[in-house]
């Protein structure tokens, strides 16, 4: 059943996409067709104004939604390629130009939850946000020394409304998989509880604080990305405090190509930090929109990135890394075979696929693809129609890979913004190659065995006890065993003897009855008869006295 609070959000969400005139769209989709009634019976449809261009109407609402229908709009943003020119526009306003709640409100949060005032913390506050987000808003600030800061502070009620949109969200995929066959596939469910843990990490500044560490740490040395140094005595679940990041927006090209940016290698060197992080590190950076990105072209020729907001970072299990890795390679080198046969493995496709028809599904698909040069092939356009194949094949959505897919969009369409001519597949193959090659040499072998060493050791140890223990289990097993079946050959033994009494009483019965009717006939000679009864007695009693 669906709860009061999660209809009533339902409602707010249905007055707002028709207070900015996206109810027709809802009622596109052939989900809502079954209830078209309801938006005409709906008194704010009858009354609704649209004002605005389509692209600004749809951000609007997305902003009066709140934070999780802002993020929904941040990722789509990336996707110019994917979505008509004026609605990119308006959706990439929502990367930094949320409205901002008032600075007093994040002075009072600082000074609660650092213990101090504000003057006493900083050398200087400004109470103007530099930016807003949807979840957080950001001030400048120096220190006491005069180093240059940023101060983001959590937007105040963030808990109570992701809740609320949380259990909106929970309570949808809970009428999916009852009323919608394609449900199982997609496990809309686990795809919800896996976005709940993104978004309620995106709620503790210290743990974005330590994705900030950890991430420099990756990349302490490298001319490709900078990230900024935190200071943890100013950091708190609420409050974090950074370096302050000066640079250019990726998104003003036009600003990059006037200071002589190379825009090629630029381009290339996002793909490069990209795949360095998802397969080196296996840490990346998973909200990586125009909003978070910079560049510091402090030498235009080698332009260097510069990143913020750390609070949705990406892991994989290394068999998930191994099998999107190999993937990659098959899809380049057409290996199709390779492709289906990773799926079946990996178990993302149902055990009884057959290999050969999804080879075949894999080919029809891409073939097409592959007649164009690899720079033209985009791997959203790939991503698409193998989602065709995964409807076909019953293939489930795995939850664990939805924050790869969408920084894997994200990065395509920030560098295709950049340059065009962009070859993805240039840059990040030779990386694979060489990852794949690395995981597969002695010394990463002998260097995993070292790192290891400590537990093997320690194993070694118990290895002679374990033996011990094994071979006076088998020797016990070996014992019990062996008594079982003596005891079952003693058995079968007594069976037997008493299976041939019994055999042996019933013939002297039929002795001694056949000596009787002998005698009752007064057949000839008689003493035949005696003969037989007595021997049947004298046989039944040697049976029953025999032991």
């Amino acid at each position: 059943m669906i709860s009061m609070r999660v209809a009533g959000r339902l409602l707010t969400i249905h007055r707002v996409l028709v207070r900015y005139g996206l109810d027709d769209w809802v009622r596109a989709t052939h989900l809502y067709r079954p209830l078209r009634f309801v938006f005409w019976l709906s008194p704010w449809t009858w009354f609704s104004r649209r004002r605005g261009t389509r692209g600004e109407r749809l951000r609007r609402a997305l902003e009066d939604l709140g934070p999780i229908f802002v993020k929904f709009g941040q990722v789509v943003s990336t996707r110019r390629d994917l979505l008509p020119a004026d609605i990119a526009d308006e959706l990439a306003k929502l990367q930094d130009r949320v409205p901002p709640f008032d600075g007093a409100l994040a002075k009072a949060r600082i000074e609660a939850s650092l213990g101090q005032p504000v003057a006493a913390l900083f050398g200087s506050f400004e109470a103007t946000p530099l930016a807003a987000a949807s979840i957080a808003q950001v001030h400048a600030a120096t220190l006491s020394d005069g180093r240059e800061v940023i101060v983001k502070v959590l937007r105040p009620g963030m808990r109570e409304a992701i809740d609320r949109d949380l259990e909106v969200l929970h309570a949808l995929a809970g009428l999916a998989e009852a009323y919608w066959p394609e449900s199982r596939r997609l496990r809309p469910r686990e795809v919800v509880a896996e976005y709940e843990k993104t978004i309620l990490n995106e709620l503790d500044l210290m743990r974005e604080a330590g994705n900030a560490s950890q991430l420099k740490r990756n990349f302490a040395g490298s001319n490709l990305l900078h990230v900024p140094e935190v200071h943890w005595d100013l950091c708190r679940p609420d409050v974090m405090v950074m370096e302050r990041i000066r640079g250019i927006r990726i998104s003003e090209v036009a600003r990059l190509r006037e200071l002589g940016t190379d825009i090629p290698k630029l381009a290339e060197n996002g793909v490069t930090i990209f795949f360095t992080q998802v397969f080196r590190h296996n840490f990346f950076h998973a909200d990586m929109h125009p909003g978070n990105i910079f560049v510091d072209v402090a030498d235009p020729k080698n332009p260097r990135y510069a990143a913020v907001d750390f609070g949705i970072v990406g892991t994989l299990d290394p068999r998930d890394q191994l099998y999107i890795a190999g993937n990659f390679l098959a899809f380049f080198e057409r290996d199709y075979r390779r492709v289906a046969v990773l799926h079946l493995e990996s178990g993302w496709v149902p055990a009884g696929t057959r290999v050969d028809e999804l080879e075949s599904a894999v080919r029809t698909v891409c073939e097409p693809i592959f007649d164009r040069p690899l720079k033209d092939i985009s791997f959203a356009v790939v991503l698409l129609h193998l989602f065709e194949i995964a409807r076909r094949y019953r293939m489930q959505v795995q939850p664990q890979l939805i924050l790869l897919q969408k920084t894997l969009l994200n990065i395509e369409g920030l560098g295709r913004q950049l340059y065009p001519e962009l070859d993805l597949w240039k840059t990040a193959l030779p990386i694979l190659r060489e990852w794949m090659r690395e995981r597969a040499s002695p010394r990463t072998v002998f260097a995993s065995l070292r790192e290891h060493w400590p537990d093997v050791a320690e194993a070694v140890k118990v290895l002679p006890v374990i033996a011990r223990r094994a071979i006076r289990r088998a020797y016990d097993d070996e014992l019990v065993v062996r008594t079982e079946s003596e005891s079952l050959e003693k058995l079968r033994a007594e069976l037997r003897r008493q299976r041939r009494r019994s055999d042996a009483l019933f013939a002297a019965g039929v002795v001694f009855l056949g000596g009787i009717v002998w005698i009752g006939l007064a057949t000839q000679p008689s003493w035949v008869g005696w003969l037989l009864a007595a021997g049947g007695v004298a046989w039944m009693t040697r049976q029953l006295t025999r032991r």
